[in-house]
């Protein structure tokens, strides 16, 4: 037999219960799991979180599939060249450190088969920490499917769009989207395009959430109604296919008959979803100085010390910046967190050259970091009586409370730089114990 529904749709809101069905009158009304599910379908709970987690971070969704998840032959290792969560493999370094694009595979690779690890913290096991990676891939997947047990995947194109079928419906992305696919939900990525690059956080801790605003109040950054969740669609194919799980750091495969990706109806609050980044509200100053960079933040996991996330996404969008007796550019700082940037698109107003879209930089905990020479000079004898329009950009960083540790592979790799470090050697000293 051989049926697929994939109709793609989405539902508006960010954490809601929603309830969708791609056959008619699949849904149970009154309950989850009734004797018998209508269509001959069988009833699943798919669970995010501890069954006695608090009812607004409860987190969970029922299936109804056309077979359980649990119908497949046995795992087996399967080994993977470039894509671990192995971040002992050298001492975590205070240098900073740039990457140029890391270049598109020679040969046919799919989604799975073109991860490469970049580096990461904590685990797992462990629960907390984050594993950084990209994606590097020139063929859709066929006959594989992919789901990972270890964290939620945020996903950030840079090249290419994705087509992500999910197991309770599809996700078109393109660059300047991101998608989230939760903690367990198997899939398999279509490249429309051909080939596509781009980065991944992998959240080994609390789900990713909104912010809260505090005082920035009620309006700011994401808009929850900005977020889209796939409707219900739904393949009836058999065939000799792989399943491919990720658990514990290691990859496994299991040959399995029929297509996991057969949820005809679902309802509730665990799935996928994307947002625009192109729809964040962007809050500045309209005085002097800067607030805070967390003003950026657009989805958040948080950790056992509040105010301190496990994981922050952080995005730089075009904006105007109007702040007068001000240095504009993002400033010179140190910090507790550590910070892996990536480009998007365009420029970064931070950085006069090296850092271009594709390309990726880390600045680990305590490492100084900022303006490059050109871009300081530049800003502090510009006209702060005229506004500054930034336009046709985009960064992003993935920041966390724990040092990243390099993998082996991202310090070997041709695409570092190793004059990095230059951009700042050519800053001056403009000390003048008698000037103004």
């Amino acid at each position: 037999m051989s049926h697929a529904n994939d109709t793609s749709g989405y539902q508006t809101g960010f954490g809601n219960e929603f309830a969708t069905e791609a056959v008619a009158g699949v849904l149970p009304t009154g309950q989850n799991s009734p004797q018998k599910v209508a269509k001959g379908l069988y009833a699943e709970q798919l669970s995010g979180s501890a069954f006695t987690a608090p009812r607004h971070r409860n987190l969970r969704s029922w299936l109804y599939r056309i077979l359980p998840a649990a119908q497949h032959s046995p795992f087996r290792a399967l080994a993977h060249a470039t894509f671990h969560n192995r971040f002992d493999e050298a001492p975590a370094t205070p240098n900073q450190m740039r990457w140029d694009p890391l270049p598109m595979p020679a040969a046919g690779t799919d989604f799975v088969d073109g991860l490469f690890t970049m580096g990461g913290n904590g685990g797992p096991a462990e629960q907390a920490g984050v594993g950084i990676h990209q994606y590097l891939a020139n063929r859709s997947m066929a006959g594989r499917y992919f789901y990972n047990a270890d964290g939620e995947l945020l996903l950030v194109p840079q090249q290419g769009r994705l087509r992500v079928r999910t197991e309770l419906g599809v996700l078109d992305l393109e660059p300047l989207e991101i998608g989230v696919v939760p903690r367990g939900v198997r899939f398999l990525v279509e490249l429309p395009d051909g080939e596509a690059r781009g980065y991944i956080a992998e959240n080994f801790g609390a789900p990713l959430h909104l912010p809260d605003l505090g005082p920035i109040g009620a309006n700011g950054l994401a808009h929850p109604r900005d977020f889209l969740t796939p409707v219900a669609a739904y393949e009836d194919l058999d065939g000799d296919f792989a399943l491919i799980a990720k658990f514990q750091g290691t990859l496994w495969q299991a040959d399995i008959n029929h297509s996991p990706l057969d949820v005809v109806a679902w309802h509730g609050n665990y799935a996928p979803y994307k947002y625009d980044l192109r729809r964040f509200n962007t809050i500045g100053s309209i005085a002097v100085d800067h607030p805070d960079p967390s003003i950026f933040t657009v989805l958040t996991s948080a950790s056992d010390t509040p105010g301190v996330a496990n994981m922050d996404f952080v995005i730089f969008p075009p904006r105007w910046l109007v702040a007068e007796h001000t240095f504009r550019p993002p400033y010179f700082h140190r910090n507790i967190a550590s910070e892996f940037m990536g480009l998007i698109t365009g420029a970064y107003d931070a950085k006069a050259g090296g850092f271009v879209p594709g390309g990726s930089s880390l600045h680990n905990c305590m490492s100084g970091h900022g303006p490059d020479n050109a871009s300081f000079e530049k800003a502090s004898n510009a006209d702060v009586s005229k506004a500054d329009h930034i336009t046709g950009t985009m960064a992003f960083m993935f920041e966390t409370r724990k040092v990243i540790r390099p993998s082996q592979q991202a310090l070997d790799s041709a695409a570092l730089q190793g004059d990095y470090y230059e951009c700042w050697r050519g800053l001056k000293k403009h000390f003048d114990p008698h000037g103004a």
